[in-house]
């Protein structure tokens, strides 16, 4: 029988799927406006040099500084936020705009925790980056996606740490460390629901870190015009919703995880099959679950 995938997807980029889903993610163009200089930067600092001998003569130090950096994103925030999908077509859009055809999209999956075997976790985790350079072979490009960041990276220095997590977090940093040879070509992006408890080596090296929060009253109303277009509710009926999702008697604010995964599907299955969905079926539901609790970042 064949061993499970380390990987959880594997995605040759630029991707049709991941465009359109990009579509679908409130507030994409403002996040990906905001890092896309220092990503873009992040992605092509093996031409630094050529950069700084066109237009500076080779005279400015700070590019040899800038391309010493780590190929290290960190994504982090509360969960429900769209870290993972915002990280995934971030590198689609990236990948699409430089024209690249030949990239790779990879995203870790947990199993790389293995069985529970001493040194097995140390073991997928070099795997992992092995085949992961290999896609990138001498010109193209990979992007490996890290989720639940924290349950590979924790500090080491928590005193619950155990042995093979100490050394499945010496795997990781090490691992960042040697693809710095790549000149950006290669890059990980970890999505973190607790950047606190995350090892301060993997901290200090991240050459980008942004923060995911749950959706402002502002966005929710946003979110709820794009995706019941079809049902023509009014404003009126966009604010109820609203207000039925923001924070209230001690719960926090939905996120749109809990509007997209929970209410709509909710909703819906009061309507379907018989008639169709009326605003009184989102509105009830939103009114009677709660938001999904907070992840404590400490």
């Amino acid at each position: 029988m064949s061993q499970p995938s380390i990987f959880d997807s594997e995605i040759a980029l630029p991707s049709d799927l991941l465009a359109g889903r990009e579509k679908r993610l409130l507030g994409f163009d403002a996040r990906y406006t905001r890092v896309h200089d220092q990503l873009r930067l992040l992605l092509n600092v093996g031409a630094l040099s050529d950069w700084n001998r066109h237009k500076h003569g080779g005279k400015l130090a700070l590019c040899d500084l800038v391309a010493e950096q780590y190929p290290l994103v960190i994504f982090h925030g509360d969960v429900g936020t769209g870290k993972t999908a915002t990280a995934e077509c971030i590198a689609n859009r990236l990948v699409a705009e430089a024209r690249s055809s030949d990239s790779m999209l990879f995203k870790l999956s947990n199993r790389v925790r293995g069985s529970g075997m001493v040194g097995e976790m140390g073991s997928l985790i070099t795997e992992a980056f092995q085949k992961v350079v290999q896609a990138a072979g001498k010109s193209r490009r990979a992007i490996l996606i890290v989720d639940e960041g924290d349950s590979l990276g924790a500090s080491r220095s928590q005193d619950h740490s155990h042995h093979e997590d100490k050394v499945a977090v010496n795997t990781l940093i090490q691992g960042v460390d040697d693809l710095r040879q790549y000149g950006g070509r290669i890059v990980i992006i970890l999505c973190t629901n607790r950047l606190s408890v995350l090892d301060a080596a993997l901290r200090r090296r991240a050459a980008i870190v942004e923060e995911f929060r749950r959706p402002s009253d502002a966005e929710r109303g946003e979110l709820f015009r794009m995706d019941l277009a079809g049902l023509d509710a009014s404003a009126a009926q966009i604010g109820q919703l609203v207000q039925a999702t923001a924070a209230r008697e001690g719960h926090p604010p939905w996120t749109y995880s809990d509007i997209r995964t929970r209410l709509y599907p909710t909703a819906l299955a009061q309507a379907y099959p018989d008639r169709a969905l009326r605003f009184e079926d989102l509105l009830s539901v939103a009114t009677t679950l709660q938001a999904s609790p907070v992840m404590e970042d400490r």
